[in-house]
């Protein structure tokens, strides 16, 4: 990577005020080279805002320090930045500065680190005004007190040194740093990091507005998604240095189309309150070289081609994802299924037309009351009970006759009743080793050693004494657990779990559900969890279809369901789970 190869110093497409094309960040090391970022292109116009999100080590800050051509030799930088038409990256430095603070700013994290101790704040922001606009005297102090008005500072904040200043207050000096040239575009990096929950809201409500006011165009750098749902309108998803996912913000946040992003949507608790917490597996790869997708070792649908090739950015629509299978893929689909179970007087709806469709590693949440048509649809989709019409297909081949139950990583479920689902007749060891018994899979030993995993991996004890005990000397608990290892031994792609914890007390319930939710995310199976409490579903799922009748009357995100709901028949299911606490 090297600078002198960039020949060109104005090639922009006309209407940009931000064109990065193919931007890739080198560090070089002592033992190792580290790639930060690899041809990332992107693009802003006048007053656009746009996010850039990923994990700590993603590249963020990197890509970031590139737009502004501060990193320096030895560490190499290729690809263009055109910045109002100029190339900055073809620039010498001498010429990069008069486009820094006038037609770029950063605003840095870590602002006790940015900020000089033994200077006083009205020194520190004056500073870029004396340099850049040639600013002094009585002019100079105007343009201050205006500039520290702007972003809510009182004029005698300008006598205080850093160190007597609160964290939200030292970001908004950071702010006005920034703004003091009026720049066209303006990057921020982590703005609410290490912020309080009221001084991030005021930063971003501040941000907010001064784009609005001044129509600056607007980066903002971060792994807050609540943060950068707030401020931008695109969203561009960053893993090791590439671009995974790409689009409008609402849109990525509301249905993300890569596993990466829907980890990090899991992993939010600004986003999803109510859930319990979930990282992503494994540990971010920065510079591993990897043959293939970078992310593919905490990947919950990666296939060999995955870990062999890089995959492109495909775009579709609006939309960009970087994935061989297109990204999050749909392992189950069903369309326009109906039951009617004939009684001697009438006959009774049970599935009116339902369709839906489960993908690759979520959990969804299937919700209704009593004699809403949830367990006979849980019974159709694993092929045990047919449907008098539509269709239902696993991984593109038509379920029937139950064969997906009967074969490895295919659909497996976990009946409500504990005491009827497992034979009395049975040992521990004979209940959980059946399915593989009876579909002749692995050896006497291979299936023992595989009963002894599923058992752990329910927190079951694995000794031989437990082993011989019968199902019927078992708790309620540990038999919906032995349950679960049942269907566990095959090792399932899509898990239906049937009010699996409705004949359990309230801590039993608890602790089931943090093992389940646990063991997904370590085995990166697919959930849908049928359901009659809306606040459970709430907190297990990324997605929650409601059933009524026979019929799906709403459908969404975990968020917007039990937030934003227009539908009578949900909002009284979340009125009736708040009566019953």
């Amino acid at each position: 990577m090297n600078r002198l190869s960039l020949s060109k110093t104005r090639a922009s497409e006309p209407g940009y005020l931000l064109q990065v094309k193919d931007l890739s960040v080198l560090y070089r090391g002592q033992h190792k080279d580290v790639m930060a970022a690899h041809n990332v292109s992107l693009s802003l116009g006048q007053g656009e805002t746009l996010g850039i999100i990923g994990e700590s080590g993603s590249g963020k800050t990197s890509l970031a320090l590139a737009l502004l051509g501060l990193i320096k030799e030895p560490h190499g930088v290729s690809g263009e930045v055109y910045i109002g038409g100029e190339n900055i990256l073809a620039l010498s430095e001498e010429m990069r500065k008069h486009l820094r603070w006038r037609k770029i700013a950063l605003v840095f994290q870590n602002s006790l680190e940015v900020l000089n101790p033994v200077l006083k704040v009205g020194e520190q922001v004056s500073e870029p005004m004396k340099r850049h606009l040639k600013l002094n005297g009585v002019s100079l102090e105007r343009e201050m007190e205006k500039l520290l008005a702007l972003v809510g500072l009182e004029p005698h904040w300008q006598e205080a040194y850093p160190h007597q200043l609160s964290g939200g207050m030292r970001q908004r000096v950071l702010l006005a740093m920034a703004l003091s040239c009026r720049p066209d575009l303006l990057l921020v990096d982590e703005p609410t990091t290490s912020l309080d929950a009221v001084s991030r809201k005021g930063v971003v409500e501040m941000l907010k507005s001064l784009q609005e006011e001044l129509g600056f165009g607007l980066i903002v750098i971060t792994h807050d998604l609540a943060t950068v749902s707030s401020l931008t309108k695109r969203l561009i998803v960053l893993y090791n240095g590439e671009v995974m996912e790409s689009g409008k913000t609402a849109d990525v946040i509301e249905k993300p189309r890569h596993p990466y992003t829907r980890g990090l949507l899991n992993a939010s608790v600004e986003m999803f309150p109510y859930k319990d917490l979930w990282g992503i597996p494994g540990e971010p790869s920065v510079g591993s070289g990897l043959p293939g997708c970078s992310f593919s070792p905490r990947c919950t649908q990666a296939l060999a081609v995955c870990r062999e090739t890089k995959p492109s950015l495909t775009e579709l629509q609006e939309r960009a994802v970087r994935c061989h299978r297109g990204g999050i893929v749909t392992l189950l689909q069903a369309k326009d299924i109906t039951k009617i179970y004939a009684l001697k007087q009438k006959m009774i709806s049970a599935l009116g037309g339902v369709g839906l469709e489960v993908y690759s590693g979520e959990t969804l949440a299937l919700v209704g009351a009593s004699g809403s048509g949830k367990s006979t649809l849980a019974q159709i989709l694993a092929g045990y009970l047919k449907s008098d019409s539509g269709e239902v297909t696993f991984r593109g081949q038509v379920v029937k006759d139950g064969r997906v139950a009967r074969q490895e990583n295919g659909i497996q479920l976990v009946l409500q009743d504990p005491f009827g689902s497992l034979s009395h007749r049975l040992t521990v060891e004979e209940a959980v080793a059946e399915p593989l018994l009876i579909n002749r899979i692995a050896s006497p030993e291979g299936r023992k050693n595989r009963v002894i995993e599923a058992l752990r991996s329910v927190q079951l004890p694995a000794e031989e004494s437990f082993l011989k005990r019968f199902c019927f000397m078992l708790s309620g608990g540990q038999r919906q657990r032995l349950a679960i290892a049942r269907a566990l031994v095959m090792r399932p792609a899509l898990l239906l779990a049937d009010e699996i914890t409705s004949m359990l007390d309230v801590s039993t319930q608890a602790n089931l559900m943090r093992l389940l939710k646990g063991l997904q995310n370590s085995c990166g199976f697919a959930m849908l969890y049928i359901t009659h409490d809306l606040h459970l579903a709430r907190k297990v799922a990324e997605r929650i279809i409601v059933l009524h009748h026979g019929l799906i009357v709403e459908e969404g995100s975990a968020k917007r369901v039990t937030e934003y709901s227009c539908c009578r028949h949900t909002r009284e299911l979340l009125d009736a789970g708040l009566e019953q606490r």
